[in-house]
Formats: structure tokens, C-alpha cells, sequence
């Protein structure tokens, strides 16, 4: 009997049914893609900020410390110690490993030109091949670190062309200023030594940077006989928000208690990875740019709000359209509820029929919502990040629950006419 009175509903009133699984269905997509999306975007965000500089720079203790004491900046002054450049390759043995997107060491002296004037001169990796103690190989350096510089003049200086450490490249500002241009030939004249180099490249960073000669790490080491050293390096990599613990452990991570500690550890906060960083390198301090791993994970949050508000407001959409069809669905029985009433059927089977009509249209809806979600959450992936997002599997049970919930929310108000519906008052008027 129950059985053939659902099927007489769904079949009778199908076009109600339809709309009420097409509202449930796009309610459904959207918290779907939505959810994926808010799961899958944080390493998402974090490589497109990538794209825009450094979040960790990796210094000598000692230099670290005068620069915190006499608030001064860098320069050679600083540079009595050094990192090495052979320990560089430990930054991917370190817990996070797979978080160091890419680095890049430096070395820079003041050097004389022929007018009589100095200029900055920055070493550095470019597009150097790198053999790691773990066996892997990778590319590193400033190209990857620099991409929104643009080339004005000429190219990329290349570290596998014969040559490369007597090539240079210029700032725009610099280039302007000397009136150089790619192709010509600039001495260069530093504390232990001198070279000739051919400028090959003319660059628009749009910061100080163009101001200054970029050479390969080699040469400036060559030029101020400092083989196998560094002054610094600067580290890209992908983290996670910073929250009250990971604020604490900055502070003073022995502080912490062994269960934090190991959260925090094994969490990939920017302190964490800072503190990793610093056991691998020797003598080092690493600090995080706080501009850059801020605006992180403000950005990031900002981003998982916004789109769990236009869930919850998809959400809302759907339970006001559910409750005007459910609700047009009653009034069109009302004279056979009123009849099943006159004839014994309790308030509470009624109620249950109901909801079992309403709740299998919503699984239908559902089933069909969630594959048009994941399509939606694939194609804000291609389309915002140029990737695809995985599809997770936590988020079939929270739209599953979600949708349950807006069903019947959006049900309640019909199930409250259906409880007031009179029998004698609906046939009488019925007749």
C-alpha cells in the first residue's frame, strides 16, 4: 500500500518531483564543487603566491645577529660569514622536502666600472642543475624564484652554455643609466679580481633589482675569492596558515609540550619548515618574509570563506525552493491526505510518506548533483588554476548530510499544513 501510494506520487505529480530533484541537483553541484574546491585549493593558492617571490630567506647566524643589532641591511659588511654552497642540496632531505617548490643562493660585492663608478653586483643560480644526496636531480634558481621579471632585451643568462660565467645580466634602470645594451662588453672590478663580461640579457624587475649587474654564482664567488660560499638564500615554499600554535613554537619552540611539538614538526607551518631548515644548513638562520607568508594565508582564508559562503547560500536557495514545491506538491493532495485522515491514517504516517517521497527525490537529485559538482570543481581548476582538482572523497557524506538537511528543512513547512489539515474542513470544501 505504501509502495503503489509513492509511486502513484512520483509518477502523478513528476513534474513537481522533477523540479524538486533539478533544485536539489543544483543545490548539490554547487556545494560539491564548492567543497572540493575549498579541500584542494590550499596548495592550489600557495604555488600560484609561489609565483611571486620567496616566503623563507636563509642567512648566517652570525650576520643574522648583527643585522638584528645594529639594524643595519646587507651588504659586505655583514658577509664575515657564510653558508656553503655544498650543503645547499640538504634543503630537500629535510622533513618537508616536497614543500621546497625552489631556492636560490646569493652572493653579491660592489665592483668598479670603467666611469670611475661601482655598481652592485648580485651572484647567483640561474637554471642550475643540481644533484641532490637523495639521489633526485632538479633545476634551481632565480628564473624560477624571478618570473614576473620581464626580459626588456636579449635572454635568460643560461648556466649550461659554455661562457655563462663571463655573461651578465643587467637591470633596466642600470642599462638605461650606463646607456648599455645586450651584446656589449662591461669590465667589472672587485676586491680579489677582475673580468670582462658580455651583457645577454636587459631585465624589468620593477624594484631595486634594477639597479644592479646579475652574474653567476661562480664568478662573483671568483671575484671576491670566496669559493663555495653564499650569503644567503632564498627558499620558496608551500605552507600552511600560521595558527596559535604555530605562533607559539616561533616564539620558542622548547617551549612547547612534546605532543604540540610534534604536531607543529610534523605540520608544514613556515616556522616548522624554518626550524628544519636551519638543523640541515649549518650555522644558518632562516626567517620567514612575514609579508609574503601572511598575505598567504589571509588570501587563502579569504578564498575558503568566500566560497563557503556561496555554498551556504546555494544552500539556502534550494531549501526556500523546495519548501514552494513541496508545499504547492500538499495543496494539490489536500483532499486525499484529508481522506486518509477521515479514515484512520494517523498524522505521523502521513507525515512519513511524505518525507519518503520528498527524501527519494532528493537522492536522485543528489546522485545527479554531486557528478555535475565534481564538473564544476574541474572546471574552476582548469580554468582559475590550470589544473585539475582531485576529487575528495569526505565531501560525498558532508553534501550527502547537507542536502539531507536542506530536504527537509525545506519540507517543514509543508509537514506543518499536512499536521493542520482538517478532514472534514477539506472534503467539505472539496464537495
Amino acid at each position: 500500500m505504501l509502495f503503489r501510494m509513492i509511486r502513484g506520487v512520483l509518477f502523478h505529480q513528476k513534474s513537481k518531483m522533477l523540479l524538486i530533484a533539478v533544485t536539489i541537483a543544483l543545490g548539490a553541484s554547487l556545494a560539491t564543487g564548492m567543497l572540493n574546491v575549498v579541500m584542494g585549493v590550499e596548495e592550489k593558492v600557495n604555488k600560484e603566491l609561489k609565483n611571486y617571490g620567496a616566503n623563507i630567506t636563509v642567512k648566517p647566524k652570525d650576520a643574522s645577529l648583527l643585522s638584528d643589532i645594529y639594524d643595519v641591511g646587507e651588504g659586505e659588511a655583514l658577509n664575515a660569514a657564510y653558508l656553503r654552497e655544498d650543503e645547499l642540496g640538504k634543503l630537500k632531505t629535510i622533513f618537508w622536502a616536497f614543500n621546497i617548490v625552489d631556492f636560490t643562493p646569493f652572493l653579491d660585492t660592489q665592483a668598479a666600472l670603467e666611469d670611475g663608478t661601482t655598481a652592485r653586483v648580485v651572484g647567483t643560480w640561474y637554471n642550475h642543475h643540481l644533484a641532490l644526496p637523495t639521489g633526485e636531480e632538479l633545476d634551481a634558481g632565480v628564473q624560477g624564484m624571478r618570473s614576473w621579471w620581464e626580459i626588456a632585451d636579449g635572454r635568460w643568462l643560461n648556466e649550461a652554455d659554455e661562457g655563462a660565467d663571463d655573461e651578465i645580466m643587467v637591470g633596466a634602470t642600470l642599462a638605461e643609466e650606463k646607456h648599455w645594451t645586450v651584446g656589449e662588453k662591461v669590465k667589472l672590478t672587485a676586491s680579489h679580481g677582475e673580468k670582462e663580461a658580455e651583457i645577454v640579457g636587459i631585465f624589468d624587475g620593477g624594484g631595486d633589482e634594477d639597479g644592479h649587474i646579475y652574474a653567476t654564482l661562480d664568478a662573483v664567488q671568483a671575484l671576491t675569492d670566496r669559493e663555495g660560499k653564499v650569503a644567503s638564500i632564498e627558499v620558496s615554499a608551500l605552507t600552511t596558515p600560521d595558527n596559535d600554535l604555530a605562533r607559539r613554537a616561533a616564539r620558542n619552540p622548547a617551549a612547547l609540550t612534546s605532543r604540540d611539538y610534534e604536531t607543529w614538526y610534523c605540520t608544514a607551518y613556515v616556522s616548522a619548515i624554518c626550524y628544519q631548515i636551519q638543523e640541515a644548513i649549518t650555522g644558518s638562520v632562516a626567517n620567514a618574509v612575514r609579508q609574503v607568508a601572511e598575505s598567504e594565508g589571509t588570501i587563502l582564508d579569504k578564498t575558503k570563506l568566500l566560497m563557503i559562503l556561496i555554498t551556504a547560500l546555494s544552500l539556502i536557495g534550494s531549501a526556500l525552493g523546495i519548501s514552494n514545491l513541496v508545499t504547492a506538491s500538499v495543496m494539490e493532495r489536500a483532499q486525499e491526505i484529508g481522506l486518509l485522515k477521515a479514515i484512520g491514517a494517523k498524522d505521523r504516517s502521513i507525515t512519513g510518506v511524505v518525507m519518503t517521497e520528498i527524501l527519494i527525490t532528493a537522492l536522485v537529485g543528489f546522485a545527479v548533483g554531486y557528478f555535475m559538482g565534481f564538473g564544476f570543481a574541474q572546471l574552476i581548476g582548469q580554468s582559475v588554476f590550470g589544473s585539475a582538482i582531485e576529487m575528495n572523497t569526505k565531501v560525498i557524506p558532508i553534501v550527502a548530510a547537507l542536502i539531507a538537511l536542506v530536504t527537509i528543512a525545506g519540507s517543514l513547512p509543508a509537514i506543518r499544513m499536512v499536521l493542520r489539515l482538517r478532514p472534514a474542513e477539506v472534503l467539505h470544501g472539496g464537495h
